[in-house]
């Protein structure tokens, strides 16, 4: 069955997220800062007069912060009844799939894993399969521990 996948890239990373579970691709203004939150929870923003909690995705996988200086996007999904901006890199491209999803096969690495289901043939090439939840969750500090 073809499905549709929004093509991000995070980290140098080009990864999928279902295009049905996508309102939109913006870029945020502001991002107010949310005292005491989780490190990977960037803050909250306004869409349309609905609040917006910013996560971003290179700190969600444990990756190297975004440098400064570089435009992000922020990919609006719905999850658990509340609105999400997840911050990447880029957001390219809509594209379907030409294969049914499949196991990882190479480990991708520590955060990927923890955020990767499966990996996907499309029209633009392999893709990894991203988990919303597992996104917004952000990094299980404890291990860190």
């Amino acid at each position: 069955m073809t499905e549709m996948l929004l093509v991000v890239a995070i980290a140098g990373r080009r990864a999928g997220l279902p295009a049905t579970t996508v309102n939109a691709v913006i870029e945020l203004a502001s991002v107010t800062p949310v005292p005491r939150a989780a490190p990977h929870v960037a803050g909250l923003a306004a869409l349309r007069s609905r609040p917006l909690t910013v996560i971003d995705c290179r700190i969600s996988l444990d990756v190297e912060p975004a440098p400064a200086d570089m435009v992000r996007r922020a990919v609006v999904v719905e999850h658990a009844g509340h609105l999400y901006g997840l911050l990447v890199d880029a957001a390219d491209d809509i594209v379907a799939t030409v294969a049914e999803p499949g196991p990882l096969g190479a480990d991708p690495g520590p955060g990927w894993r923890r955020v990767a289901t499966s990996k996907v043939e499309t029209e633009a090439g392999v893709l990894l399969l991203l988990d919303l939840a597992a996104l917004i969750a952000g990094p299980d500090r404890s291990l860190a521990a």
